[in-house]
């Protein structure tokens, strides 16, 4: 509530006029003055209030559209967290299936890598029989004081032979594996005693190789090993049949082969590129 003070001298002049029934025109004007300046400082005091009041009022508002803000502001706090623990959980989850999916692939690989090399003792068992096998055949089908190996590097073509496996070696060295490949089947066909059939072996699989036929190239490689056990082509077809595996992308038989070709034959000059060669493959 507001108080408004009033000057004494109205009091006085209202006293004076209420004790003297007539009022001199002089009491009369400093009646007015009095009341003029009263209603001029209630009109002042109600402006100051209403300045106030609308102070007030611009206070409240202000504090009403914090409140909105803050509020605002706590609810994308709140979708904030709820999307970053969502996020987390989700990149959790996969996190996990991608750990899970490598061990089923690790276990994977390890099972074939068990099941490659039982294939490669199996086949090295097979190659043992058949070539004591053929040592028994050899040995029973020999006439007396005959060389042990089966080929005849005295034979009456022996001179032919030398000239048909050179001709097909000119085409090796030229690289023209398509024209190399059927003059090195001729030549075994027709001599497959010969002291050059394992040279003949291998350079038909070198053809294959370079032709980038890398299954043809295994084949003719094994062929050598097989066929020419004793042959002094055998280590250079090891290698070039772990090599042929490598560019097939089938780490794991290339490495059983360029370990065979070190344990066999340590001190060839293959052996030290198949070591060097493993390295790149890995363990």
């Amino acid at each position: 509530m507001l108080l408004v003070k009033i000057p004494s001298a109205f009091f006085l002049a209202l006293s004076a006029a209420a004790l003297s029934a007539c009022v001199t025109p002089q009491q009369l004007d400093i009646i007015e003055r009095e009341q003029r300046t009263l209603r001029s400082q209630t009109s002042t005091s109600r402006g100051d209030l209403d300045s106030i009041r609308a102070g007030l009022a611009d206070t409240s508002a202000n504090v009403d559209q914090m409140r909105r803000e803050i509020n605002a502001l706590k609810e994308k706090m709140e979708e904030v967290r709820y999307q970053l623990d969502r996020q987390i959980g989700r990149s959790t989850r996969e996190g996990d299936q991608r750990i899970k999916d490598l061990e089923a692939k690790v276990g994977k690989v390890g099972e074939e890598l068990k099941a490659q090399a039982g294939l490669l003792k199996q086949r090295d068992e097979e190659i043992r029989v058949f070539k004591e096998a053929m040592q028994a055949r050899t040995t029973e089908s020999a006439p007396p004081g005959a060389a042990s190996d089966p080929r005849d590097r005295s034979s009456p073509e022996s001179e032919t032979g030398k000239k048909e496996y050179d001709e097909a070696w000119r085409l090796v060295e030229r690289k023209d594996y398509r024209a190399a490949i059927p003059r090195l089947r001729e030549f075994l066909k027709k001599h497959p005693n010969s002291g050059l059939a394992d040279n003949a072996q291998y350079w038909l699989g070198e053809c294959f190789y370079g032709l980038k036929e890398y299954d043809h190239a295994i084949l003719e490689f094994d062929a050598v090993r097989r066929k020419y056990p004793k042959g002094d082509k055998v280590p250079a077809a090891l290698l070039k049949q772990g090599f042929a595996f490598a560019e097939l992308g089938d780490k794991v038989d290339a490495r059983l082969i360029l370990q065979e070709l070190v344990d066999r034959f340590p001190q060839s000059e293959e052996a030290g590129r198949a070591k060097q060669r493993l390295k790149t493959l890995g363990s």
